[in-house]
C-alpha cells in the first residue's frame, strides 16, 4: 500500500512541475531529468544558475529552495503563502499551480542604466570688479 501512495506522489510531482515548465516556455520533459529540472527551476524563477552549488550545502540548501519557491509562486502571480506551500508539500501545491490556471510572467527587466552625464561647461573664472 505504501509503494502505491509514493507512486502517487511521484506521478503528482512530475505532472505538476512539467506543466510548470510548460507553462513557463520550458521543456516539460526536463521534470524527470534529476539536476537539469532544478536549472530549469532557477530558469523559471529567473534566479542565477551559479545557485545550484548552494543546493549542495547543508542548512544553506534549505533556505535556498525556500527563496526558489517564492520566487516561482511570484512569477506566476501566487502568495507567498502558497510559496510555503510549494516548499513544504510540493506534491500538493505544484500539481495546483501546474493545472491551474495560473498564468506565468517574467518580472519585467530592470531599465538600462542610462550614460553617466557629460560633464559640465567649466565656469569661467569671475574677473575682479573695476574700480
Amino acid at each position: 500500500m505504501g509503494h502505491i501512495i509514493s507512486l502517487a506522489i511521484a506521478i503528482l510531482m512530475i505532472v505538476g512541475i512539467w506543466r510548470i515548465f510548460t507553462k513557463a516556455g520550458q521543456p516539460g520533459w526536463g521534470s524527470i531529468i534529476p539536476v537539469y529540472n532544478l536549472y530549469l527551476m532557477l530558469v523559471v524563477a529567473q534566479k542565477p544558475v551559479w545557485w545550484i552549488i548552494l543546493f549542495f550545502i547543508p542548512f544553506v540548501n534549505i533556505i535556498v529552495s525556500l527563496l526558489l519557491w517564492l520566487t516561482v509562486a511570484e512569477r506566476f502571480g501566487k502568495s507567498a503563502g502558497f510559496g510555503i506551500g510549494l516548499w513544504l508539500v510540493p506534491f500538493i501545491f505544484a500539481p495546483i499551480l501546474g493545472l491551474g490556471s495560473a498564468q506565468y510572467a517574467p518580472a519585467i527587466p530592470a531599465p538600462p542604466v542610462a550614460p553617466p552625464a557629460p560633464p559640465a561647461e567649466p565656469v569661467s573664472p569671475r574677473e575682479p570688479p573695476v574700480q
